[in-house]
């Protein structure tokens, strides 16, 4: 029979039954039926995934210190599961204080796993994206391993540290994949289907880069040193979890220090903007930082002359959170992406690169 005479039957229809072959081909027929891969491969679902991503985990750095705060963090005894008879926590209140926890971090990788399945599916596909998305999710894997250990060892302070600072670089880098997401961008002539970030355009000249790359390290020294500081301090997250051996107020001191100076710094990068004209949107991102610093230092200042009230440790961790997200934004803001214009003269195509002016200068 030749084979333009065979006739493939189409399989019957209804939901796929257990034990049947072609389980995963009808589950993502179902996803398709429905839309799901025409949304995914829209650029805006690259955005949402990446909003969707900066708030989860910003949402679970603030659980996590809750969990520590009020002193459950061996509310759970066991790692994956909350004991070792159970996955579920028993009816305590630390237990579910701490397997709450457990349970944004689910949402977390979802998130995540959102941001991936944006990526992977989006066209025109960007690399960038794509390894970015990737990172994120070695990032979790880090952040599980990472978890099991604290909780191991009994919240050692160096385990809690690298806890929290490893979330804060995850933070920072949802932040990076949701501007990005965002960026103009030109399709790849040698590779259909696929794009790239439009080209860079800096918004400031070299020297307000460098003062800005200058605020962006010390923001990193200042959230390290505050994770030293709560090492150090009262709020061990249990009873009878040993501290780093430093004076409170020694340390404390150290990173008020690097607060003024990061403070001292952006006030002198804001001015050094405005007296060159900086372009509007740079202007305030900038001032976000400002404010930000202002009330994160006001609020530390408070916390440490009046003792370290939990409240106010919390408001505080939360306001960590914000000055990463502000650093990061605005240092991202410094530039533009502007998409070549491909102009055809003579039978010949040429690219025209934008005439832009130099800003900043």
């Amino acid at each position: 029979m030749p084979v333009s005479h065979l006739v493939v039957a189409p399989e019957p229809s209804g939901p796929a039954v257990p034990g049947r072959r072609g389980g995963p081909r009808r589950l993502w027929g179902w996803a398709a039926g429905r839309g799901l891969g025409v949304k995914l491969a829209q650029p805006a679902a690259s955005r949402v995934a990446g909003a969707l991503a900066v708030v989860a985990l910003a949402v679970g750095i603030v659980s996590g210190g809750a969990v520590r705060l009020t002193g459950s963090g061996l509310g759970c005894s066991d790692w994956p599961a909350c004991t070792r008879t159970s996955i579920v926590a028993p009816l305590q209140y630390h237990a579910w204080v701490e397997f709450g926890n457990r349970l944004v971090n689910v949402l977390i990788t979802l998130a995540v796993a959102s941001c991936v399945a944006a990526a992977l599916w989006r066209r025109p596909r960007r690399r960038d994206l794509v390894h970015l998305s990737l990172g994120l999710v070695g990032g979790i894997l880090a952040e599980v391993v990472l978890g099991g250990e604290t909780v191991l060892n009994k919240l050692a302070p160096p385990f809690v540290m690298g806890h929290m600072l490893l979330a804060l670089v995850l933070l920072g880098t949802a932040v990076v994949f949701f501007h990005r997401a965002n960026e103009a961008e030109e399709p790849l002539a040698t590779r259909p289907g696929q794009a790239r970030p439009a080209r860079l355009v800096w918004r400031v000249g070299g020297p307000q880069r460098a003062a800005a790359t200058a605020m962006v390290a010390l923001t990193a020294l200042v959230v390290t040193l505050g994770t030293v500081v709560t090492g150090t301090g009262p709020h061990a997250g249990a009873p009878s979890v040993p501290r780093f051996g430093f004076s409170l107020h020694s340390v404390a001191q150290l990173h008020a220090n690097s607060v003024e100076v990061l403070l001292a710094l952006t006030v002198g990068t804001l001015w050094w903007l405005h007296r060159s004209g900086a372009p509007a949107p740079v202007l305030r991102r900038a001032e976000a930082v400002l404010a930000v610093l202002v009330a994160q230092a006001a609020v530390g200042y408070t916390q440490y002359f009046t003792g370290d009230p939990v409240l106010l440790v919390g408001f505080h961790l939360a306001g960590a959170t914000s000055v990463v997200v502000a650093m990061v934004a605005f240092y991202l803001g410094l530039y533009s992406r502007e998409p070549s214009r491909t102009v055809q003269t003579g039978g010949e195509e040429h690219t025209a690169q934008p005439l832009v002016k130099a800003l900043g200068r």
